[in-house]
């Protein structure tokens, strides 16, 4: 009796759950409406209402990218290009991509731009690259816009030009794209292209470092540490240092091991000096600096001893017990 219950329990687990949603989506799918087929494909990737399955997803995208439908042809080029449900390829990618990008829709435009900067499945451009860039960017999609900003701030395709870099930056700032703010606050600190604005270099950072961006957490911090366009404060310089420090950036986690070493902004310790200076060093963060080299000449073997546990343990529970 027991073994005729688990066949039958094992039945019941294999046979996949399906949502209401799902199975309305299904119905439309195969009376052959392209938007249904697409969302259905979709619903296969992420595991909505259906158990995750990319090969079904591929055949779904494949019936409503015949029939024309530009997202479906664009979600099928990014299967063949991440190899999803299909080998990777390509040379199918780009296909998939054009054919989608031809009908306007700004995410493939993007997406084929990148495969041209990158060289994969056709011949290397930049100038192609930024063609794509620039009619997806003008659609106002995002990442089209930063990485365009990208392309004339480092002079990709023959034309650096730091004023055109700004704007297409900006534009991708204000809609809150993280790396965007931090190229800003990088330009506006350096004066390149503008006038030097620290003022402004500080606002953009303090944007992408909210938005958990660790390079910006970690530069607002140093910002505030040294009252560069923001007042000074040791304590908001730590605040910020810390919450980059926990994301794995190992010069943040240098900076902070300096902060403990001087007693910046927090009690001077010795031990969670070096237990940060360790964890910078796990995370390949250059050779001892002159302050580590001092620093071990004042602590006992075992303060070392304990700081090197703790930085273990940190490092080991993702930056979640570290104190």
């Amino acid at each position: 009796m027991k073994n005729y219950l688990s066949i039958i329990l094992l039945i019941l687990v294999s046979i996949p759950v399906q949502s209401n949603e799902f199975t309305e989506m299904l119905e439309l799918a195969e009376q052959g409406d392209a938007l249904a087929q697409n969302t259905l494909a979709t619903m296969y990737v992420n595991g909505e209402g259906i158990t995750e399955n990319d090969v079904e997803a591929v055949k779904w995208y494949v019936k409503s990218a015949d029939q024309g439908y530009a997202r479906a042809q664009n979600n099928l080029g990014m299967m063949h290009d991440y190899g999803k449900g299909v080998p990777e390829n390509d040379t199918e990618a780009v296909k998939w991509y054009r054919k989608s990008a031809d009908q306007g829709y700004a995410r493939a435009q993007f997406n084929l731009g990148n495969l041209y900067g990158n060289g994969k499945g056709v011949r290397k451009s930049h100038r192609t690259a930024a063609m794509w860039m620039e009619k997806s960017a003008k659609q106002g999609h995002i990442d089209a816009q930063n990485q365009l900003g990208v392309m004339y701030h480092q002079g990709m395709f023959y034309i650096k030009s730091a004023n055109t870099a700004v704007t297409w930056f900006k534009k991708a700032a204000e809609q809150g794209h993280a790396d965007a703010q931090v190229w800003l606050g990088n330009i506006y600190y350096s004066g390149e292209g503008v006038q030097k604005d620290v003022i402004q270099a500080a606002s953009w950072y303090r944007k992408a470092a909210g938005q958990g961006n660790a390079v910006a957490q970690w530069v607002l911090g140093a910002m505030y540490e040294s009252g560069t366009g923001v007042p000074e404060n040791d304590i908001e310089g730590v605040k910020w240092t810390r919450k980059s420090a926990d994301q794995g950036y190992a010069k943040a986690q240098d900076t902070l091991a300096m902060m403990y070493y001087l007693g910046t902004g927090v009690p001077q310790d010795n031990v969670k000096s070096y237990t940060w200076w360790s964890i910078a060093q796990i995370n390949g963060y250059g050779k001892p600096k002159a302050y580590v080299r001092k620093l071990r000449k004042t602590m006992t073997s075992d303060q070392i001893a304990k700081a090197e546990k703790l930085a273990a343990k940190c490092y080991e529970s993702d930056y979640k017990n570290c104190d």
